[in-house]
C-alpha cells in the first residue's frame, strides 16, 4: 500500500468530533494523574510520610509508563497493517477506549500499591492505544497546511478535560470506586461519536501478516538516516519531561512544599490558570504556525516559556508565584502541543508507516508523564526539596529547545 499526503481540508464537523474524543481521553488520563491517583497512592501507605508517598507514586507511574512505552508503537504498527471494513484506525480507537475504561474501573477497587500499579498500567496501555490511533488520523486525513490548527484541538481538550474532571470529581464527592466509574463512563461517551462517524477507509492492499519480530525490528529508526525524526523525538521527550516535572507533583507541592492545609481545593484554581493559558496559546500558535509555515521557532519559544516558569517557582515558592508560573507553564506547553504535533507529522520517515512512527513519537508525549513523578521524587529526595524539582524542569525544557533547533527539513 502506498500512502499519499492528504490534500482535502477537514471541516468543522470532523474537528469537533476529533476534539470531543480527545476531551474524553484527556479527562480520563489527567483527572487520574492530577487528583485520584496521588490520593489513592497516599492512602496505601499513609503512615509512612510524604517522601515515601512521592517515591511510591513515582514507581506506580513508572510501571504504567512501561506499558505505554510498549503500547504506543506496537498499536501504531498494528493499525498501519489492519485490513478491516471499519478502517485501519477505528478498530484500535475502540479497543484502546475499552481497555482504558476497564483499567479505570479496575483501579477504583484497588487497595494495595501493587494492585494500583497493575490497574493503572492496564489503563495507561489503553490510553496509549487510543491516542496512537487518534494521532495517526491527523497524518492520514489532514493536509500539512491545516495541521497546526487541528493539532491545537488535541491540546485544547487536554486543558478542558483536566478542569472538567477535577470539578466533576469534587462536585460529586463519590467514593473512590464511583469516581473512577464516572471517569470511565465519560471517556466512553465522548469517544463514541467520533468512532461511529469518522471516515476511515479500509486499507486498499493487504499487508503480510505481522509477526512480533517484524514489529519490534521496525521500531528502530536510524537517527543517522533520519536525523530530523530523531531530533524532533528528542526535543519532544525533553520538553514533555520538563512539563511533567512541573505539573505532576503539584498536589504534593501545595500540601508539603507550601504547607497548604487546603491543597486539594487550591489545586483547582492553579490548574484553571494553567489550562486557560494553554488553550489560548495553543489556538493562537497553531493558527499562526499554519499561516507562516514555521514550526521550529514556536516550539523553541514554548520551551523557553516553560523554563522561565520553572525558574520562577524554584526561586520564589509561594502560592501567588505558583499562579504566575502556572500561566507561563500553560502558555508554553500550549504552544508546544499545537505546533510540535504538526512538526512531528512532517518528519516521518515513511508515509506508509504513519501509525507506527507517530506511535514512537507519542512515546515521548505520555511516557514522561509516567516517569516524571519518579524522577521528580528522586530530585526532591536527593536535593532536599521542590526547588530542585523545578530547576530540573527548566533545564530539560531548554535542552528540548536546543534539540528542536537541530531540525533542518521543516522551517
Amino acid at each position: 500500500m502506498i500512502a499519499v499526503e492528504p490534500t482535502a481540508r477537514v471541516g468543522a464537523r470532523w474537528m469537533a468530533g476529533f476534539a470531543i474524543a480527545w476531551l474524553g481521553v484527556w479527562l480520563g488520563q489527567l483527572t487520574v494523574i492530577q487528583l485520584l491517583l496521588p490520593t489513592q497512592v497516599a492512602d496505601t501507605g499513609a503512615e509512612r510520610g510524604f517522601v515515601d508517598t512521592v517515591v511510591r507514586f513515582g514507581w506506580v507511574s513508572a510501571v504504567a509508563g512501561v506499558a505505554a512505552l510498549i503500547a504506543f508503537p506496537v498499536v501504531g504498527a498494528l493499525s498501519d497493517a489492519t485490513v478491516s471494513r471499519f478502517g485501519r484506525r477505528r478498530p484500535w480507537i475502540a479497543i484502546g477506549t475499552a481497555m482504558f475504561a476497564a483499567g479505570l474501573l479496575l483501579l477504583g477497587v484497588q487497595d494495595s500499591l501493587a494492585g494500583v500499579a497493575l490497574a493503572w498500567a492496564v489503563a495507561l496501555a489503553g490510553f496509549a492505544a487510543v491516542s496512537s490511533a487518534l494521532t495517526a488520523l491527523i497524518a492520514d486525513q489532514v493536509p500539512v497546511a491545516q495541521r497546526g490548527v487541528v493539532s491545537a484541538w488535541v491540546s485544547v481538550p487536554q486543558a478542558v478535560g483536566t478542569i472538567l474532571g477535577l470539578l466533576l470529581i469534587e462536585a460529586l464527592a463519590l467514593p473512590r470506586a464511583g469516581s473512577y466509574a464516572v471517569v470511565a463512563v465519560v471517556l466512553v461517551a465522548l469517544v463514541l461519536p467520533l468512532l461511529v462517524t469518522v471516515p476511515d477507509a479500509p486499507a486498499r492492499d493487504a499487508r503480510p501478516r505481522l509477526r512480533l519480530a517484524q514489529i519490534t525490528g521496525s521500531l528502530w529508526i536510524d537517527p543517522r538516516t533520519h536525523p530530523d525524526f530523531a531530533w524532533t523525538l528528542a526535543g519532544r521527550l525533553l520538553v514533555n519531561l520538563g512539563n511533567a516535572l512541573g505539573t505532576s507533583l503539584l498536589l504534593y507541592f501545595l500540601s508539603e512544599g507550601l504547607g497548604d492545609r487546603h491543597a486539594e481545593d487550591d489545586l483547582v484554581p492553579l490548574v484553571l490558570v494553567y489550562l486557560v493559558a494553554l488553550v489560548v496559546a495553543s489556538l493562537v500558535a497553531g493558527r499562526a504556525s499554519d499561516r507562516t509555515g514555521r514550526r521550529r521557532v514556536f516550539v523553541a519559544a514554548a520551551a523557553v516559556l516553560q523554563a522561565a516558569a520553572a525558574v520562577l517557582l524554584a526561586a520564589v515558592p509561594a502560592y501567588g508565584t505558583a499562579l504566575v508560573g502556572a500561566a507561563l507553564l500553560g502558555a508554553g506547553y500550549g504552544v508546544f502541543l499545537a505546533v510540535d504535533q504538526a512538526l512531528a507529522t512532517q518528519v516521518l520517515p515513511d508515509p506508509a508507516d504513519r501509525g507506527k512512527d507517530l506511535g514512537i513519537m507519542n512515546v515521548a508525549l505520555a511516557v514522561p508523564q509516567a516517569f516524571g513523578p519518579l524522577l521528580g521524587a528522586a530530585l526532591i529526595v536527593g536535593f532536599g526539596g521542590f526547588p530542585a524539582l523545578f530547576l530540573g524542569a527548566g533545564v530539560l525544557s531548554l535542552l528540548g529547545a536546543v534539540a528542536v533547533a537541530r531540525v533542518r527539513s521543516v522551517a
